[in-house]
This record gives structure tokens, C-alpha cells and sequence, in this order.
């Protein structure tokens, strides 16, 4: 099957920052694609270059079989958007908001009142057709916002952090309904800052920093491929007397490298913890035998810790690092 999304060498800049830096992504069709990154990553430009709403300085989108900006009306008469913002007309009802949108594509009124049961159903406003946008929730606008994209009936939907200011039911409700989306052969392209979600919800990954794709993969691979196996957090009142204490005793060896303050652990040593790095008042110590630190935290009343398996964000915070992003 063609591929409903292909971005070729693409390359973008603002005030002579290269914001896209030849950057190569194709879409699997029916799968759901998750593009991660800090922020300024480059990850929304990389949206509206591929939706056509700016044109690239270098390289080509293909959106469906359509080269952009060129045809970007035909294209995206068959493509779904969540922006980051919500855009819901406040004098109009949930209804009439979703009748609007829908005449944007062409469709009759009849039409789009024939999806409208189904859209309320997926987004959770059941009986909620009638109501003011302005007697909505944050949560509630948000799901209608999702449910409106899906008025055209999209073979492949965009969704920039679709969860954003959802309760946990909600976000699972939404989980769910994704998932039927991609049993029904959707392509969905995700952007999100939730690495359990991305974690859930996505068949392959890429991972953005600086304009490019620096990783790319299954969750199961890229933990697999990137990151130890186990992570042990330690913290409390005696963690730093602690610390000084496992470095500084060669019979010991407890601890291998350590990193800075700020993140950028190195390479595992001899000690229990293959890698080890330190954010705030936590230390994270990432290693292949974590029944040894327990034992070794067990022994130390002054330690808290928690034991878990690596995950994404494990993986995402490895390869971009702990600093915060403007």
C-alpha cells in the first residue's frame, strides 16, 4: 500500500535557524506513527509543512498522493487535525460546531447529522449535542475537538497532543477510541509529551532533536536498543552522603559513572548501576541487576527508592537530555 504521508530532505528555517534540518519520514498506513521531541524540536513545523499550511525552503511532502503546498485543498479533504489549541466556535452548540466544520468538506447536512451520533459516542459527549460550547468542560472541548476531526471520515489524522488537559478516564477513553481507529485502518501521526501514551497508542516512533530524526523504532526496540533494563530511583535525606560514600570507596564500587547535576550521564563501570544520573534531588541508576541495589538501598535506612523497568521516557530523556527547552 502507498504510503499517505512521505516527507523527502525537508528543510525549514526562520530568521536563519534551521528549524527542519533534512529531515526523511514515511508513514506505514494503518499504523499509528508517534513524533517525539523536546520542545523546539521542530516537531509542529514539521505538521504544517506536511498539511501544506507553509512551504519548506528544501525537499518534498507527498500528503496522500498529493504533492504540497501545491494541492494541499485536495489532500486534506481526507486528513483529520487536533491542534495543540482548541478552535470550537463559542456561539455555536456542539452540534452546530461539527455541522460547520463538516460543510468545510463539501458534505451535506444530512450527512454529517448521520456521523453525528457516532462522533459524540467516541468523544464521550453523548447527550451533549445540544449544548453551548461555553457549558463545556476543558475536558469536554477538547474531545469535541478530536470528534471533529473525525467529521470527513479521515484516512489519516494528525493529532498534536490530542490529551492535553484530559482527567485519566478521559485519556483512556480517547486511548480506546484511537485504537479502533487503527483497527479500522487509519493512519494516525501523534505528537505528544506523554511517553506513557506514546507508549500505548504507537505501532513505530520517531524521535526528534534539531530539525532531524535521530531514532527511530518500536517502543519495545528503541527501550531495548537504548536504555538498561531496570531503573532504580533513590532519594531521601541520606542520598548524598551516600552517593559520596559509593564513589569514594574503591572496595565498594558501587556506583559506575555519575553525571552532572544537570543529566548527561557515562558509560557503565565496574559497580552495580551500568549508568547512573542525577536530576534534582534523584538519583536514577540504571542497571542489569537491580535485586543487587535493593539490597544495597535495603541496608541504608536513609534511602527511599523506587524499583521499575525502563520505559520510553527513560529512553526519550537518554538521547535528549534532562535540560529544559524553551
Amino acid at each position: 500500500m502507498t504510503s499517505p504521508l512521505i516527507l523527502r530532505g525537508l528543510c525549514k528555517s526562520y530568521g536563519g535557524a534551521r528549524v527542519v534540518d533534512g529531515l526523511d519520514l514515511e508513514l506505514e498506513p494503518g499504523r499509528c506513527h508517534g513524533l517525539l521531541g523536546p520542545n523546539g524540536a521542530g516537531k509542529t513545523t514539521t505538521l504544517r509543512l506536511a498539511l501544506g499550511l507553509i512551504g519548506a525552503d528544501a525537499g518534498t511532502v507527498d500528503l496522500l498522493g498529493y504533492p504540497m503546498p501545491e494541492q494541499a485543498a485536495l489532500a486534506r479533504r481526507k486528513v483529520g487535525v487536533v491542534p495543540q489549541i482548541d478552535s470550537l466556535d463559542p456561539d455555536f452548540t456542539v452540534r452546530e460546531n461539527l455541522l460547520t466544520y463538516g460543510r468545510y468538506f463539501g458534505m451535506k447536512g444530512r450527512e454529517i447529522e448521520a456521523r453525528i451520533p457516532y462522533l459524540l459516542e467516541f468523544s464521550g459527549l453523548a447527550g451533549k449535542a445540544d449544548a453551548p460550547i461555553n457549558n463545556l468542560s476543558g475536558g469536554m472541548k477538547r474531545r469535541l475537538t478530536l470528534a471533529r476531526a473525525l467529521v470527513n471520515d479521515p484516512d489519516l489524522i494528525f493529532l498534536d497532543e490530542p490529551t492535553t488537559g484530559l482527567d485519566p478516564q478521559a485519556r483512556h477513553l480517547i486511548w480506546q477510541g484511537l485504537r479502533r481507529l487503527i483497527g479500522q485502518g487509519k493512519t494516525l501521526l501523534l505528537t505528544t509529551h506523554f511517553m506513557d501514551e506514546a507508549e500505548r497508542l504507537c505501532d513505530v516512533i520517531s524521535v526528534l532533536d534539531q530539525g532531524r530524526v535521530i531514532v527511530r523504532g518500536s517502543p519495545r526496540e528503541l527501550i531495548r536498543q537504548h536504555i538498561e533494563p531496570h531503573v532504580v530511583e533513590i532519594f531521601g535525606d541520606g542520598l548524598n552522603e551516600w552517593k559520596t560514600c559509593a564513589i569514594s570507596d574503591p572496595a565498594a564500587q558501587r556506583l559506575s559513572t555519575l553525571s552532572s547535576p544537570a543529566g548527561g550521564g557515562g558509560a557503565g563501570g565496574e559497580g552495580f548501576c551500568r549508568r547512573c544520573e542525577t536530576a534534582g534531588e534523584t538519583l536514577f541508576c540504571y542497571t542489569d541487576t537491580p535485586e543487587i541495589v535493593v539490597a544495597e538501598l535495603e541496608a541504608q535506612p536513609g534511602l527511599r527508592y523506587l524499583h521499575r523497568p525502563a520505559n520510553l521516557e527513560d529512553v526519550f530523556l537518554k538521547l535528549t537530555g534532562r535540560d529544559l527547552r524553551d
